[in-house]
């Protein structure tokens, strides 16, 4: 079984060493232990450092081209080199290379298809209150759109079987981690976790520039990632509660129409009620057309599965009949 650390790295020549050195080259069920480097646009020597430690392996952007494009371009590599299972670290040194073999051994058990490491965020010196408080909150709304129950659904460190891979599709440019979670879980795929303490904070994060600017796009990322799983859910829901809106002045409306003679006084209900239940309408029309492109995507996801099997498991040629 061979095993693929693959490093997104973004001027990391003062951190690689570090994670370097402290990835273990033996674990128990693992044949092989290699080092995938995703250099994603440096301007230092995070190459020729990586190079020096030994690292043979290494996919280069001319360009920063974000965590998202750097993550699936790496597993894409790591695929085509014969990596029954993928785990993920950062270059930056913030996780406990030493423990990518307890977070592996679940996947070699076969007891799951994904292990995210719990980096236990409450006890994490450097993070304030308030960025606390949202990593909870940001892994309780995952879990909610994922239907699983992981307790730091932003955690990098992570190891992914080659058959999760295989049926993963990601687009974020952004982050890979709430959207591949989302994926996961709504593809019943076996998600767990187990709990690590981080290292010495290094630098300061170079995915955000801000906390709002984080939470923003991490937002964005798990309303779209939930929206092409459950459509019916977010346009049905709202449809409900617009059409319940709309029927509460339209049918005062009605009462008052009924009760008194006066209706030209009462056709702002009549308005309000019927514009709402024309929204309510729309989003049922939405709600019928997202489930059906829902169906189609699932259908070319499978066709995406299939191709990459194709391209990526080794072929087996079945024995020659002879012709008697």
């Amino acid at each position: 079984m061979k095993l693929i650390v693959q490093i997104p790295c973004l001027n990391e020549e003062q951190t690689l060493p570090l994670v370097l050195k402290s990835i273990p080259k033996k674990i128990p069920g693992i044949d092989t232990v290699e080092v995938l480097i995703v250099d994603d646009g440096s301007r230092d020597k995070t190459v020729a450092v990586a190079q020096a430690h030994g690292v043979q392996h290494i996919v280069r952007h001319a360009r920063n081209r974000g965590l998202g494009i750097s993550f699936r371009h790496g597993i894409e590599r790591a695929l085509e080199l014969g990596a029954d299972i993928v785990v993920n670290t950062d270059g930056d040194n913030q996780y406990p290379q030493e423990r990518i073999a307890d977070l592996v051994q679940p996947i070699v058990r076969g007891e799951a298809d994904i292990v995210i490491a719990d980096r236990q965020t409450h006890t994490i010196a450097h993070f304030s209150p308030f960025k606390k408080f949202l990593q909870r909150m940001g892994s309780r709304v995952v879990n909610i759109a994922a239907g699983t129950d992981l307790p730091d659904a932003a955690s990098g460190f992570r190891a992914y079987s080659r058959g999760s891979l295989l049926e993963l599709n990601t687009v974020t440019m952004f982050s890979y981690c709430m959207e591949t979670i989302i994926q996961a879980g709504n593809k019943r795929m076996a998600i767990t976790s187990i709990p690590v303490e981080t290292n010495r904070k290094t630098r300061n994060s170079r995915l955000f520039k801000s906390t709002w600017e984080h939470v923003r796009k991490s937002g964005m990322t798990i309303v779209r990632a939930y929206i092409m799983y459950r459509p019916h859910v977010v346009f049905g829901g709202a449809g409900v509660l617009l059409f319940v809106m709309g029927a509460i002045p339209f049918a005062r409306f009605l009462y008052l129409t009924a009760t008194d003679d006066n209706t030209a006084g009462h056709l702002q209900s009549l308005i309000i009620g019927l514009v709402l239940l024309v929204a309510a309408l729309l989003c049922l029309a939405l709600t019928i057309i997202a489930d059906l492109i829902r169906t189609n995507r699932t259908l070319i996801e499978q066709g995406l599965e299939h191709a990459k099997k194709a391209r990526f498991e080794p072929r087996v040629h079945a024995p020659e009949k002879r012709l008697t």
